[in-house]
Parts: structure tokens; sequence; C-alpha cells
């Protein structure tokens, strides 16, 4: 399933055929994913809609090995303010398809370059009831990377390419409570704490792409405690 067309450009294409063989399985296996998978609160989007939005989820050849896009949201934010996510944000009426709005979204938060990114697959849509969004990931090939930045702090605090290697470290992975009370997967790398829809994404994705490595399920740490953890693990990587 994926969100109509929101503007009257011709729809971007996605070319699974020109995954790169480490990328192969995760494009191959996509069909598979289903809400309930992203977490507990991931649900089918309502019959009345809700807001359109896409998110790129986009795999590069870095020098650490292969690595995924992450940014850390603007602390004054009203939506998941300083949480890490995938670049992406709401449909604007210029946006061909989903994977438009991907793409732009991407490059107006990290500068990265939409002409060296090949879209793979679209995941299903997904709802995400906090904000009312109604997410598109928009699974890519990041084939000709470029420096990124935080284009505007008052959107973007910082940008990051994190390993996978780093996030599939079972030490870097625990589950985190909610403070209302609900719990999800948790990662702590490169100085980022990932959770909620990002986190529950991300574990499905390791899944599906084989990267995934048996981790302790038993460990589990309220919000504030896994930030904590989180800038702790940083200061020490920067000794």
């Amino acid at each position: 399933m994926s969100a109509a067309h929101n503007g009257d450009g011709p729809a971007t294409a996605v070319r699974p055929d020109l995954a790169p063989a480490w990328l192969a399985p995760l494009v191959e296996r996509a069909a598979e994913v289903v809400p309930g998978w992203i977490g507990q609160r991931r649900l089918v989007p309502p019959a009345g809609g809700g807001r359109p939005a896409s998110v790129l989820i986009a795999f590069g050849d870095g020098p650490q090995g292969p690595d995924l896009l992450l940014v850390e949201r603007a602390a004054t934010l009203r939506d998941h303010a300083g949480q890490v996510a995938f670049p992406g944000g709401g449909a604007e009426p210029g946006d061909a398809d989903p994977v438009a709005t991907a793409l732009r979204e991407a490059e107006e938060e990290t500068g990265l370059d939409p002409s060296g990114v090949v879209p793979l697959v679209q995941l299903p849509d997904l709802y995400v009831p906090p904000s009312g969004f109604v997410v598109t990931p928009v699974i890519a090939h990041w084939a000709r990377p470029v420096a990124v930045r935080a284009v505007d702090l008052g959107e973007t605090a910082s940008v990051a390419r994190v390993p996978l290697a780093q996030l599939a470290d079972p030490a870097n992975r625990f589950t985190v409570i909610h403070p209302a009370g609900f719990q999800g997967p948790a990662f702590a790398a490169s100085g980022l704490l990932v959770w909620g829809f990002t986190g529950g994404l991300l574990a499905a994705l390791l899944d599906l792409g084989g990267w995934a490595r048996p981790w302790d399920t038993t460990v589990v740490r309220t919000l504030d405690d896994a930030w904590s953890w989180a800038r702790q693990v940083q200061q020490e990587v920067g000794r």
C-alpha cells in the first residue's frame, strides 16, 4: 500500500533491480512488512486517512561498511522534538508521490543530493497516532554520497551516518519504556538514542535484511535512563 500522489508531476520510479547485493535480501522481503512488526502502537492507517508523510531510509556504502542516514530533530519542534529519525516529513502539494516527498525532505534536512539516491522500494504505510501522520517509508541506496549537515538548526539538531554494524551490535540494543507505559526496541549508537517509531522500524529492517544478531531482550530501561546511558556511551567513545 502507498499513499496517493500529492502533486501533478510524474511519479518517481522505484528500482528494486538496482539494489546492491548486500541490500537485495531486504528489498526482496519488503513486502513481508506488516504494521504490527514496527511496534505495539503502529496501526493500519485509519479509514478517514491522516496527514501523508514519507521518510527516506538511505543505506550507504560508508567508510565503516554499510550505514544509515539519521537525523536528530531539534528540541524546539512541535512533533517528535529531540528524537532521532530517518529524514522525512509531511507531503507538500508539489510532491508527485511519497518517494518525491522523502527525497525533498532529506535534501532540505541534510543537504543530500537526490540525484545520487536510488529509490528501491516502498514499505506499507504506517500510522503514527501522536502526530496523525500516515508515513510511507522509502528504502533507497545512497549510491553517490555527499557531505551532509543539519541544514536548518531550527528543524534538525544534527545529522549522522551510523554504521549498520553499530546498530546491530547486541551491546547497543535494549528495550525502552516510555512514561506513558508502552515499550519498544531502542538503540544507542554514535552518541544517539534511537527509539519510538524509528526504533521499531529499524529493528524490523535489521531482521529483514539479515543483519540482526541475538541480543539480551531482558535489558529494559526507562526513557530517562536510556538518554543518560546514551550520553555516557558517547562520552566514553569520545575519550
